[in-house]
């Protein structure tokens, strides 16, 4: 039996379960690979940015069940791991990325992250049935500008410049693969002035900022989807 994370609605944490061709049949099937900005550290599953997104497509009529393939602190070659680990395979409705954080937080060759960063897109578009249309990279947030940074007295112009560095070459990658890239980096750095974007440990997104994420992306992945 091949068994995945899968988002339950009921509990805080991911569970196992199968994906099935009777999930299919009553709607589309969402695979987000990520840390912890996508299982969503310090926000209730409801808030989750995927969840959400699911959520807003059903108002519009559009059935989106989230798989979330996520652990917080995973940087690309764990995610890659996890990956195998939750033994991941067949094809999926619509694969999301977002990876590279923690990379960068702990100093890691950035050649690495680029090295990795195009495996696991390729695996992402693996999934999507090899259609680069059914991938969506999202990139990373600005970490320097939370409380937590400033706690940590972390230097915020370097940790801006890493992450530029880091996003400059996902979207490079992406790019070149005819992937969609949503570039959220800019509205996540609003942060330093409104703290309602922040989540109650002082460094994740709050649902609040998610909800700004999916505003971003929304357009892209209705109309995939709807096209069907």
């Amino acid at each position: 039996m091949r068994l995945i994370i899968i988002l339950c609605f009921l509990i805080f944490t991911s569970c196992a379960t199968q994906k099935t061709d009777s999930m299919k049949e009553d709607g589309f099937i969402h695979l987000a690979l990520g840390d912890s900005y996508t299982i969503g550290e310090a926000v209730d599953v409801g808030e989750r940015w995927p969840v959400q997104l699911a959520r807003r497509l059903r108002k519009d009529s559009i059935q989106v069940d989230p798989v979330i393939v996520a652990t917080t602190g995973w940087t690309t070659d764990e995610l890659l791991a996890g990956i195998v680990k939750a033994d991941v395979e067949g094809t999926y409705d619509f694969v999301s990325l977002l990876i590279g954080v923690n990379n960068q937080y702990r100093g890691y060759p950035i050649d690495q992250y680029e090295k990795e960063f195009k495996q696991l897109l390729d695996q992402a578009i693996q999934f999507a049935g090899g259609n680069p249309y059914n991938v969506m990279v999202v990139s990373i947030p600005d970490y320097g500008v939370t409380p937590f940074a400033t706690k940590k007295m972390l230097d915020e112009e370097k940790i801006a410049r890493e992450l530029d560095n880091y996003n400059a070459i996902a979207e490079k990658i992406t790019k070149l693969r005819d992937v969609k890239f949503i570039d959220i980096t800019p509205g996540s750095k609003k942060a330093k002035d409104d703290p309602s974007l922040i989540a109650s440990d002082g460094l994740h997104p709050s649902g609040k900022m998610y909800t700004q994420w999916v505003d971003q992306m929304y357009e892209h992945v209705f109309n995939n989807l709807s096209s069907r």
